[in-house]
């Protein structure tokens, strides 16, 4: 067996194993069919782009968010490295230059010496064709998708039938607005709770102002939804007009969370908030956070700009949505991301059943590890289950086949300390210190993996 290994898709994924494989002395071609093809969502044909938010989500010391990326960055990481260099203001979270960001990663990928790019759609596999990670995230083409179906369908015969092998869900994509469009004298700047500096730009309604937007956005029309009778979204990143379907106030307890945002013209909390988050350096536009909708533009222009604030906006681009693509993992892989009927075959990011930025670039990077140590006759070692990292590939293999949905890190999946501590932040400063010190050793049990992986290639 060569030491080569081909990686299909080079979004956050694809571009974390590719640059992994090649650190440890692995030949890499690396296949990305945009521009050639785009999806629905992309813009560029850049690696890594960003399609909804900018938000790599928490980095405030013993969160799940900050855990999963502490433990990543330990690793060695390229993509938090390159998010770190391509930060915004965000408050206590890590926000990116979605341009900036994506264009680095770019950059250094191209010039790797042991990656080779291919700007070409793959439409086959061949699993008995070496080593393949495939991280082609949840915009999957229809071709690629067909086959990793027919892989899939050849699972062990021990495995539940009743599965489905694979799944989807409806994701939407949030608005961006041009920042001089913004009436700043509308709006103030505050982080939730103070955590953080004050980043963010909170667009306060009264009561009589939340009444208005809500029934606007009752009576706003959707896109036409053609053979998309029955939406299936995904809970974490429901469309307002959805979210607006289950109840008056849902919203308020949502998205337009008041919570911990007080307005300090006027020393009281708003009845409502839509909150912007800087998209880029330059501060010259901003996405609303969680405003992800699937309304025709007229629509969403009218209806947004009852927003304070946004009366005037421009909008650089308008909220859509689209299908992504998941397997379910729980009946088709092992916890080294292997297909357990084709072990030559690795699964990254969003397909195998991951949802976020963060997490798909974990399951690249342990992707790429898992594959090395197999293309070096090495026995794959899976992360500590006590680690974030190994608590979320545990939750995807692991979880009910029959009712699996994509999930983020959170401290519901990592496993209960030996002792029940009644203090919520005590309790999760536990977790954090066990797994970080769990995922240390795994990180020094997998270096001597890596090293007889570059042995094996010179």
């Amino acid at each position: 067996m060569s030491g080569r290994v081909r990686i299909i898709g080079a979004g956050l994924a694809g571009s974390e194993a590719a640059w992994q494989c090649a650190l440890r002395g692995l030949e890499v071609e690396l296949y990305e069919m945009r521009p050639i093809r785009q999806t629905p969502a992309h813009q560029t044909g850049n690696f890594a782009e960003l399609v909804c938010s900018n938000s790599l989500k928490s980095d405030s010391e013993n969160t799940a968010p900050w855990l999963l990326k502490e433990e990543m960055e330990r690793a060695g990481s390229l993509l938090i490295e390159i998010a770190r260099e391509c930060a915004v203001p965000a408050g206590h979270a890590l926000a990116v230059d979605r341009i900036g960001f994506a264009a680095r990663v770019t950059e250094t990928i191209s010039r790797e010496s042991r990656i080779v790019v291919r700007r070409e759609e793959v439409a086959a596999l061949d699993e008995n064709n070496g080593v393949t990670i495939i991280a082609t995230g949840p915009l999957t083409s229809e071709a690629l998708a067909g086959e990793i179906g027919r892989l899939a369908t050849a699972r062990p015969a021990r495995e539940e039938a009743q599965a489905p092998h694979h799944l989807y869900f409806y994701d939407s994509i949030s608005p961006i607005v041009e920042a001089d469009s913004i009436e700043m004298s509308h709006v103030y700047l505050a982080a939730r709770y103070d955590k953080g500096s004050a980043d963010y730009i909170n667009c306060p309604m009264t009561q009589e102002e939340y009444g208005r937007f809500y029934d606007a956005l009752r009576s706003a029309e959707s896109v036409e939804q053609r053979d998309w009778e029955n939406l299936n979204y995904f809970e974490g990143c429901l469309p307002i007009e959805e979210i607006a379907r289950r109840g008056r106030d849902t919203l308020r307890f949502g998205p337009m969370k008041p919570v911990g945002l007080k307005d300090p013209r006027t020393g009281k909390m708003p009845y409502a908030v839509v909150q912007l988050r800087q998209e880029n350096l330059r501060a010259d536009s901003y996405n609303l956070v969680g405003f992800q909708n699937h309304l025709k533009f007229g629509d969403q222009a009218r209806v947004l700009r009852l927003i304070p604030g946004l009366e005037n906006a421009r909008f650089l681009r308008y909220g859509q949505i689209h299908r992504n693509t998941y397997i379910n993992a729980p009946a088709l892989l092992w916890e080294t991301l292997q297909l357990k009927a084709h072990p030559r075959i690795f699964i990254a990011g969003q397909i195998c059943g991951v949802e976020g930025y963060v997490e798909s670039i974990a399951t690249g990077l342990m992707a790429a590890i898992h594959a090395a140590a197999h293309v070096t006759n090495c026995e794959p070692i899976p992360p500590p289950r006590a680690s974030a990292l190994g608590s979320l590939i545990h939750y995807i293999t692991h979880a009910d086949p029959k009712n699996f949905q994509p999930a983020n890190i959170t401290f519901d999946l990592l496993p209960p300390l030996e002792h029940n501590i009644r203090d919520r932040k005590e309790r999760h400063r536990m977790q954090c210190e066990r797994a970080l010190r769990d995922c240390d050793r795994w990180i020094e049990s997998i270096h001597s993996v890596s090293t007889r992986a570059q042995d094996f290639s010179a």
